[in-house]
């Protein structure tokens, strides 16, 4: 049995109060479900950007897509998690990656660790989080009795295990990221992840999200193709990369829903500037 898709873009370009207003607006008004900020240096602070996103719209779920964990004291984040949930009547989800680029933490004036250091503070962080909130006299409370539901996002085995063993919504990054510069997986290699996700869950329910890096309508996929070269296993067409869609939208919402029955792809984010690109698929697969 399929999960029904659910939508969600991932608004990345800092503005003035009325442009951010007007976004977060705009996509409840396109049939988004989510909207979504993520957490980079000389992007919008998730968390001020969620609370007035939640103030000037009525039905869209808020996410951070995803938060550098390793920025965070376990402790104070979970204050401003539940704060935020509080705030908007639990329309909170609150995504959790390692971080992975240098250059910020440096920026920071804070100190890079290693792979395996950044996963620990993961794992530190989701366990401080679930027993603070399973303490009746924890304050403040969030609207969320447990907690909003927690999205871990990763492409590492170590990761994907700890979102199979905590997270209701595993995030599928789909390919690695070094210092970075991203290199997208193909079909196999998204199936590869997918089984191993499959097979720790143990029959756990979870909802399996998929950020798409890149749209492209039929005349835009030699231009796309020139652009994603240097990012796509040699020889590989795009029509192979579960992160890129190619097609009009009627071609779209089929690949999708062959995505979904192939991989359990039923939560689709966009990145903000597909916003409008996107919202055709979204009307032809609403209530899916």
């Amino acid at each position: 049995m399929h999960k029904p898709f659910r939508f969600g873009v991932n608004l990345t370009a800092p503005g003035s109060r009325s442009e951010w207003v007007a976004k977060c607006r705009r996509a409840e008004e396109l049939g988004y479900d989510v909207v979504a900020v993520p957490d980079h240096l000389g992007l919008p602070a998730p968390f001020p950007a969620l609370m007035l996103a939640a103030e000037v719209t009525e039905r869209v779920r808020l996410t951070t897509f995803v938060l550098n964990t390793p920025f965070y004291n376990p402790v104070l984040l979970a204050r401003d998690v539940a704060g935020l949930d509080a705030f908007t009547d639990g329309r909170f989800e609150l995504g959790l990656g390692t971080g992975y680029v240098g250059a910020e933490f440096e920026a920071a004036g804070m100190p890079f660790p290693s792979a395996g250091q950044r996963v620990d503070h993961l794992e530190e962080t989701i366990g401080t989080l679930r027993k603070l909130y399973a303490d009746p006299d924890y304050q403040p409370r969030p609207t969320q009795p447990t907690g909003p539901p927690l999205m871990v996002a990763g492409w590492g085995d170590r990761v994907l295990r700890l979102a199979a063993e905590q997270a209701e919504i595993i995030a599928f990054v789909g390919g690695t990221v070094g210092n970075g510069n991203p290199m997208l997986a193909d079909a196999a290699a998204v199936a590869k992840k997918i089984d191993y996700v499959r097979t720790l869950l143990s029959g756990r329910d979870a909802e399996f999200n998929l950020l798409i890096q890149q749209i492209a309508a039929p005349a835009e996929r030699e231009t796309l193709a020139l652009a994603m070269a240097p990012a796509l296993p040699v020889d590989t067409p795009l029509e192979d990369i579960p992160t890129l869609l190619v097609g009009a939208p009627t071609e779209i919402a089929d690949t999708l829903r062959e995505r979904r029955a192939r991989y359990g792809f039923s939560y689709i984010t966009v990145l903000e500037p597909n916003l409008e690109k996107f919202a055709p698929i979204i009307e032809l697969l609403s209530g899916e």
